[in-house]
């Protein structure tokens, strides 16, 4: 798979934040992730009421969602993050959740909604991913 992130100079730098601009890729196979939470496989909740915590849990799952694909991080090519009540104080928390899960040159593009509630009410984020690899 080819993978390129990309900064168009005429839109803010956004790599500090955990996503590229634009992300370009070539492959032979797409992977979509349903969206994922911060329940372990037996629907624990991992992470309580921490953002953080429940980040870091939800991007593992991403993450085991991706190698039954065949698939890693790394191919991950777009996310859509779902925050319930966002607010700009939360982007810290999940910038460093990102820039812990994705290699700087290697970020997908992103997109952050903040919402008023998911499917259970302790969930504080969902994402979705897609990838594109050559397997």
């Amino acid at each position: 798979m080819s993978k390129q992130s990309l900064q168009p100079s005429d839109l803010f730098p956004s790599a500090d934040y955990g996503f590229a601009q634009v992300v370009a890729a070539e492959g032979k196979k797409l992977v979509f992730c349903a969206g994922q939470t911060a329940w372990d496989k037996d629907n624990n909740l991992i992470g309580g009421d921490d953002l953080g915590k429940q980040m870091e849990k939800t991007l593992e799952n991403i993450s085991i969602d991706l190698a039954e694909a065949g698939a890693t991080m790394q191919d991950v090519c777009r996310l859509t993050i779902y925050i319930v009540d966002y607010h700009p104080g939360l982007l810290d928390t999940i910038a460093a959740e990102l820039g812990k899960a994705f290699d700087k040159d290697s970020l997908p593009a992103n997109t952050l909604l903040g919402i008023q509630a998911l499917a259970v009410p302790e969930f504080l984020v969902e994402v979705e991913a897609t990838a594109v690899i050559d397997v």
